[in-house]
């Protein structure tokens, strides 16, 4: 569930649609190869991503998608090399990225000490997920990732709350889909906080704590997660720590990177 884009055929930088704005520096259309794309399938400014205007690019995580639909579901075929492949692979793409976003977070659902009462539940949703993900190309065109998701959804909400109540305190903060851009929230004691879907773009959140908060969807984008600690934070992806700014002092769970691009 981690992208390798040496066995990829660059999907990402093809298939999705591109806006311009402070994450994309042009303007790209769905199943048009974007500009920097070489002909190796590698990216021209790959190393200067974020100087050249493509910030968004070093944000986006595929979880292993790309490799997934480029050597399994369409057999190590390019769609340069055979393009009346092109469209289908294009359209599975972002299906197939789905299913193995569920897929990372149904594995850590698995590994959470609390959630055990689900693990029976969790590994049967892990395994028909893992099983959507091995279907051939036009099935995967025809599935209704929203359906399955939507059931992968309550699952993992279920899950996400016996965390929570593991928190120390009575109260634990309910913010789920909070607007909470802008926030100074620096040191806030957010253990056990729902912050499910919350907007916290451009929040302070500096030396805030929060082990044990659940932030499946939270958009963190430019927040400041310096000496932040998020040890123990419940389905954090590398996308939202991309698109965070944070330094040496922020803690992260042991599964995720440190961006290359925080200070300090």
């Amino acid at each position: 569930m981690r992208a390798d884009c040496a066995n990829c055929f660059a999907l990402c930088c093809v298939a999705l649609t591109l806006t311009r704005s402070a994450d994309f520096a042009v303007d790209k259309e769905a199943g048009t190869p974007c500009h920097n794309l070489q002909d190796d399938f590698r990216c021209s400014v790959h190393t200067r991503l974020r100087g050249e205007g493509f910030a968004g690019c070093t944000v986006y995580d595929c979880f292993g998608a790309g490799q997934k639909t480029s050597r399994e579901t369409f057999g190590g075929h390019d769609w340069r090399a055979r393009p009346e492949t092109a469209h289908a692979m294009f359209t599975v793409f972002p299906v197939m990225r789905r299913l193995h976003e569920l897929l990372w977070y149904l594995t850590e659902a698995a590994e959470l000490a609390p959630a055990r009462p689900l693990r029976r539940e969790i590994r049967d949703a892990l395994d028909a997920t893992e099983r959507l993900t091995r279907l051939d190309a036009d099935a995967l065109a025809d599935l209704d990732v929203d359906a399955h998701r939507d059931g992968v959804a309550a699952l993992l909400a279920r899950a996400g709350e016996l965390v929570r109540a593991t928190a120390p305190g009575r109260k634990k903060r309910a913010l789920r889909g909070a607007d909470l851009i802008g926030a100074r929230m620096q040191g806030a004691d957010l253990r056990g906080a729902d912050l499910r879907g919350a907007y916290l773009i451009a929040a302070d959140l500096s030396g805030a704590d929060l082990r044990l908060s659940v932030v499946i969807g939270a958009d963190l984008r430019d927040a400041d997660l310096s000496g932040a600690d998020l040890t123990g934070a419940v389905f954090l992806t590398q996308s939202q720590l991309n698109a965070a700014r944070g330094d040496r002092a922020t803690r992260l769970p042991d599964a995720l990177d440190r961006p290359a691009h925080w200070t300090g």
